[in-house]
């Protein structure tokens, strides 16, 4: 018995960690969007080293809620928003999906800004010649490209993100300081302080990613030749590990940006006594006189590269959630255009609606950290609803979350629920 369990147990190797990599490190990137850049850097520059510790305490519970929204993909073979109908109202489910899809497009449209001022500083040309070409070349990409592409090509846009690795080494921060701050935490004690531990919560912990993950598995499925939903339904052991792996090193790459580019900005901005920023241009800007073109350069590329990767996953996160909603029986990124019209239209309507905020009076990084805000406050109320989808054993085909990972998920929604609470009564 002894023999035969251990001739059986996985081996973890190099090798198998680098083949599991997919969509649990596209979705760990995704996180680190344009939104995600701007809310950490306004943390750093206000707040300094104070908030460090945050990117320790939110990878264990990002990791814990991505893992059930891709165990819900794999087992059931269908999107999340489906599990969701199947335990709530529809009309409420319908109501979550359509605020992800306004949420989403407000997100898209400050990423696209964030983009183009970027682009914009570094090239001259105009921001509203830059931010028309990125919607334009996103959009066409997004419908054109078939999934397995478009997963290829995001998992490579990743290493932007280590541009921001590269930028803290560049400034020289003091390590020391750093060490204190992260490992003797200090809690919020105004409501300013806990609005931004809020919008650290939603912008890492982001509902877009929920239901990303969720569809990402189903796609990822139907590319190995799984097309109908019986032949989707349940996932092995080697197959919940991979995925494992997966979501571990995704999560744990994106808490390490979240980290890195605080500590760029506490050691260079709030250093200096450049408290507040307001877009994400003044950012960038800020950097050089103090750590010089470099820096500037890394941070503005870091930008330029994870927009790319983050714009096609918000719209089609969305798409995914309102395509279940509705019960659309073509739907996803490895169907062709014609195929999926209702699919694509959703698409291509939140690009062309976020891209009509860029010409409007709308503060992209405001726009981004108030997203970010909301996010924290809606977070809460989706995670109850994975954990119920979770536990039942019928939707998950006998295959329900772990005890540990139903204990992550609700101490995540307690804890985002509690410091949204506190936001407004400290």
């Amino acid at each position: 018995m002894t023999s035969a369990h251990h001739k059986h147990r996985p081996k973890i190797t190099l090798r198998r960690i680098l083949s599991s990599l997919g969509p649990g490190l596209i979705t760990g990137a995704a996180d680190d969007d344009p939104s995600g850049i701007a809310t950490y850097s306004i943390v750093g520059a206000q707040l300094g080293n104070s908030m460090l510790w945050t990117s320790l305490l939110t990878w264990p519970l990002m990791a814990a809620t991505q893992m059930m929204c891709a165990r819900i993909g794999m087992v059931t073979g269908r999107g999340l928003a489906f599990g969701l109908k199947k335990k709530f109202p529809r009309w409420l489910v319908v109501v979550a999906a359509l605020a992800l899809l306004v949420a989403n497009t407000i997100n898209i449209g400050a990423d696209l800004a964030g983009m183009a001022d970027a682009v914009e500083m570094l090239s001259g040309t105009s921001s509203h010649f830059w931010v028309v070409l990125f919607a334009t070349g996103i959009s066409w990409a997004t419908v054109q490209l078939r999934y397995a592409q478009i997963a290829n090509t995001l998992k490579w846009l990743a290493v932007f993100l280590f541009s921001y690795v590269l930028c803290a080494l560049v400034v020289k921060p003091n390590w020391h300081a750093i060490m204190k701050s992260v490992l003797l935490p200090s809690l919020p004690r105004t409501s300013d302080e806990w609005q931004m531990l809020v919008a650290l919560l939603g912008t890492t912990i982001s509902p877009y990613l929920f239901f990303w993950q969720t569809s990402q598995e189903v796609e990822e499925e139907k590319a190995s030749g799984r097309r109908t939903r019986r032949a989707r339904r349940n996932a092995t052991p080697d197959e919940i590990l991979n995925r494992k792996l997966d979501v571990g090193i995704g999560t744990f790459f994106s808490n390490m940006v979240m980290f890195f580019i605080m500590v760029t900005t506490a050691a260079t901005l709030h250093r200096h006594g450049i408290l507040h920023i307001e877009t994400s241009r003044e950012a960038a800007e800020a950097l050089r006189p103090i750590a010089g073109d470099g820096a500037t350069i890394l941070y503005t590329m870091g930008i330029i590269g994870v927009g790319l990767l983050a714009i096609p996953t918000l719209s089609g996160s969305a798409a995914y959630a309102i395509a279940e909603v509705f019960g659309w029986r073509r739907q996803g990124l490895d169907e062709k255009a014609h195929k999926a019209r209702a699919f694509y239209a959703v698409v291509l309507l939140a690009t062309a609606a976020a891209l009509g905020l860029d010409f409007s009076d709308v503060n992209p990084v405001r726009a981004l950290y108030w997203t970010a805000v909301i996010n924290g406050v809606l977070a809460p109320v989706l995670l109850f609803g994975i954990l119920a989808v979770a536990m039942d054993r019928h939707i998950m085909a006998g295959q329900p979350s772990s005890n540990l990972g139903r204990t992550m998920v609700a101490i995540t929604a307690v804890i985002m629920s509690s410091a949204a609470v506190a936001m407004f009564v400290v």
